[in-house]
């Protein structure tokens, strides 16, 4: 395994390259390695949740002296006794700038209060399963137009069908932030495949491993956790070993990473993912961000020429 031959068309992929394959339980990541691109705010410690102007309304900060900040495909954030949102979109926000977003979307019905820039509140990526309904209302003012797919995202899983997305994130957050750690971000690692099951969940790319780092959690427990936590429960840690000595132990160990990567392979060669053409949404000097919707695959990119800077692509039919 070394292309991401999953990419756009129009996406230079050549200097990526995919590692070996982790599992916990029905998620497994695979890792992704390549050239960083540098220049980028990281989207924790770099890029501020300024204030909720008002529902749906939502302000986001680059308060860095340099670099532009590429917000992460449907981040969204949490705060207690305040409206939690979450964004519809990626976009550039420019060193020293603060941008609006008109199109962002309530995930927690009837909860009253704005958000503010405050140190308590933490982010997260919407789960897979709503994110191809969140990429199609965008530049949609309109705050409550996720509640219903929240609601039947809720329901599938056996809670109350509303449009509290706070059920699963904040109430299983114990139970998800597990695969925080049972799948461990590698040295370099700028970039992963996540499975449910054997398919092909999400291909998740960033500048740089700093990039990555921060967005690990949010991507890791909460945009593909919930799917594999609910057919699976916890994450699991496999089968034990059943050889006694150290040697033993390696060579079994080794044979299993073996089976897991050639699984992982042919789900790959099957995995029916090829993005529709592009759509440009924004510039900001040579960066480009574009959009895929067609068929089993949606998402958004960001290119500079022909080299791919982000990508934030997923199953529709997840």
């Amino acid at each position: 395994m070394n292309q991401l031959a999953m990419l756009p068309r129009a996406v230079d992929a050549s200097g990526f390259r995919l590692g070996t394959p982790q599992r916990a339980g029905t998620l497994t990541m695979v890792p992704v390695f390549g050239p960083a691109y540098p220049g980028i705010v990281p989207p924790r410690s770099g890029l501020k949740l300024s204030r909720v102007v008002h529902y749906g309304q939502v302000e986001l900060t680059n308060p860095a002296s340099s670099g532009v900040a590429i917000v992460p495909l449907h981040v969204g954030y949490i705060q207690d006794a305040a409206q939690n949102h979450a964004l519809c979109r990626s976009a550039f926000i420019a060193a020293g700038q603060t941008l609006r977003f008109d199109d962002a979307c309530c995930v927690q019905e009837s909860q009253g209060g704005y958000l503010a820039g405050r140190d308590d509140q933490w982010f997260f990526v919407l789960p897979v399963e709503l994110r191809a309904a969140a990429l199609r209302q965008r530049g949609v003012a309109q705050y409550s137009k996720l509640w219903s797919a929240i609601g039947s995202f809720n329901g599938r899983y056996g809670l109350p069908a509303r449009g509290h997305l706070e059920q699963v994130l904040t109430r299983q957050r114990a139970g998800l932030t597990q695969f925080q750690s049972r799948l461990e971000p590698l040295d370099g690692q700028l970039g992963a495949l996540f499975f449910v099951g054997g398919a092909l969940a999400g291909v998740e790319i960033a500048p740089d491993p700093a990039y990555f780092a921060e967005v690990w959690t949010a991507l890791a427990c909460f945009a593909y956790g919930p799917a594999a936590w609910f057919s699976a429960g916890e994450p699991g840690e496999g089968a034990a070993l059943s050889a006694t000595s150290v040697d033993g132990l390696r060579a079994e160990l080794a044979a299993r990473r073996r089976g897991v990567a050639d699984e992982v392979a042919e789900w790959l060669a099957r995995a029916a993912w090829q993005p529709g053409e592009p759509v440009e949404e924004e510039r900001y000097l040579g960066l480009r961000l574009s959009t895929v919707d067609s068929g089993p695959v949606a998402g958004q990119y960001v290119t500079d020429g022909d080299r791919l800077v982000y990508a934030s692509l997923f199953a529709t039919a997840a």
